[in-house]
């Protein structure tokens, strides 16, 4: 059994969110966010080594929740970088080599075990698990002309997919693709592990997956938590 770690990205500032604190600081059915996110792996049959990168502005803030909540479930606290390349590259240096290695969003308290469970499983064989949804929306793509105005055109969504958290990876692979220089394409750690060779391997998620990023998110929240 290859040890098990999760990085739980938390370095977010919420801002499209609207609230007075970072959304995964805000309280959920009388819980943060985060400590929902992180007693997901909590429940796993296999213990998980959790590691919560987050902005130094707000880690004080996290420890006195713990401390007035006695939130005593383990983890390792890590400062988040400049982006969320950095920032799962700063808590990579915290994993062993021949591991497994999920990367979560903070913000995503509705992936259920199973899933996780499963995207473990398919790491372990495969080198990487890579949670999707099917396109259900019509999309069209748009540019403006140059005059200014938008310009629409409808494109294909089966060649689409929507991309979810948790993403899990061998991790020895997973800390040599992070060595590559950040590019702007890098928007998860799927994309990384892509540019440095390695294919990747999917499985379906979940529609209830959701990440809390907008007010209308936050509505859903309230909706799923009492489901």
């Amino acid at each position: 059994m290859m040890k098990r770690y999760a990085i739980i990205t938390a370095g977010g500032t919420g801002t499209r969110m609207g609230a007075d604190k970072p959304k995964q600081l805000l309280e959920l059915d009388g819980k943060p966010v985060l400590r929902w996110t992180m007693e997901l792996f909590q429940r796993l049959v296999e213990p998980v080594e959790l590691i919560v990168v987050m902005n130094e502005g707000i880690r004080e803030e996290w420890k006195a929740y713990c401390r007035v909540a006695q939130f005593r479930m383990r983890h390792r606290l890590v400062t988040g970088g400049i982006t969320r390349f950095h920032s799962v590259k700063n808590g990579l240096q915290h994993v062993e080599e021949g591991a497994l290695v999920a990367v979560h969003d903070a913000v995503r308290p509705f992936a259920t075990v199973e899933l996780i469970e499963a995207a473990y499983q398919m790491a372990a064989l495969q080198g990487s698990a890579i949670p999707y949804v099917d396109v259900v929306d019509s999309l069209r793509s748009r540019k403006p002309d140059c005059e200014g105005r938008l310009l629409t055109e409808p494109v294909d969504r089966s060649l689409f997919m929507g991309i979810q958290t948790p993403q899990v990876f061998r991790s020895t692979w997973l800390k040599e693709a992070y060595q590559r220089p950040y590019q702007t394409s890098f928007t998860d750690d799927a994309s990384v592990m892509e540019a440095a060779g390695h294919a990747l391997s999917f499985l379906p998620g979940s529609r209830f997956n959701i990440k809390l990023t907008t007010p209308e998110d936050w509505q859903l929240a309230q909706l799923f938590i009492h489901r």
